[in-house]
């Protein structure tokens, strides 16, 4: 019976890590109809309802002490500004190029930080993989074969600003220990939600008529899909199956971004995109030890 249970828990992981894929997509098509800050109160505010039911059917107690709050607030300001340059890198650049490069240099500059903070200790292997991802990087931005000003263009640079945020956001997170990682977030988009809609959000210049079914499918498929279900699952997976078994689950993540941005967008993927996905995702592998299959 358990091993049939962790079977499914696989099946939704994967599909799980396909939605959070898919959201690269899903911000292309919304970044026509809204901007960055109403993305991310419409976003967070549906994630945050529909975490209710699911808190409530996991038996968790919304109890939040008040460093776990705090630690929640300080998270909050690192999560609005990734939101916003993910969101600005995905309009002005290709879903394909932001799922590949945001999602696979973060690890990479997580362990950086984390090395530099002298959490993490680096040896041979470590170095090595540095420099495989430094060279999946540039291959992924075609350095090779593009002039300098083309690389520096604006959306590689809320990718890169990306890139460096979310881990900023995920060492902040870590601090709350005393609190369900599921629980933790809703608050997380409790905070986030109030502080855009207070500092951030223009209500009345918010084009509403424009909203059709297209809309109202992406902002669904982005808040209910690749927030609160892909989230979920990922939180209970570690939970059930520990961080070693569902960590490798991570790399379906760009290949889904690379491969829905060309069917539902249309966009091309250059060779550089995809070779250089693999030379990042190979030196996340060494340096996080991870085995592709368990």
């Amino acid at each position: 019976m358990l091993e049939k249970n962790n079977n499914l828990l696989y099946i939704l992981l994967f599909f799980g890590m396909i939605g959070w894929g898919a959201s690269w997509v899903n911000a292309k098509v919304l970044s026509h109809y809204i901007d960055a800050y109403d993305m991310i109160f419409m976003r967070f505010g549906i994630t945050a309802i529909t975490m209710v039911p699911i808190i409530l059917y996991l038996k968790k107690s919304f109890k939040i002490d008040l460093k776990s709050f705090g630690v929640a607030f300080l998270a909050s300001l690192a999560f609005i500004a990734y939101m916003k340059y993910y969101f600005m890198g995905t309009k002005y650049g290709t879903a394909s190029l932001g799922g590949a490069f945001v999602t696979t240099l973060v690890p990479i500059v997580t362990f950086l930080i984390l090395a530099i903070l002298g959490e993490k200790k680096m040896v041979k292997k470590d170095y090595f993989a540095l420099l495989l991802g430094v060279v999946g990087v540039m291959t992924m931005l075609n350095i090779w074969n593009e002039s300098l000003k083309d690389i520096l263009v604006i959306q590689n640079l809320y990718f890169l600003l990306a890139s460096f945020l979310w881990p900023i956001f995920t060492i902040i997170s870590s601090k709350s220990k005393t609190i369900s990682p599921i629980v933790f977030s809703f608050y997380l988009y409790i905070i986030t939600i109030t502080l855009d809609a207070v500092f951030f959000v223009d209500f009345k210049s918010i084009d509403y008529a424009s909203f059709d079914s297209i809309f109202w499918i992406n902002l669904l498929g982005l808040s209910i899909i690749s927030s609160t279900f892909s989230n979920t699952v990922y939180f209970v997976g570690i939970e059930k199956l520990g961080a070693g078994n569902v960590s490798s689950f991570i790399f379906l993540v760009p290949f889904s971004a690379i491969v829905l941005s060309a069917i539902f967008l249309k966009e091309r993927i250059s060779f550089s995109i995809i070779i250089g996905t693999i030379l990042t995702i190979f030196a996340v592998k060494i340096l996080n030890n991870i085995r592709f299959f368990r």
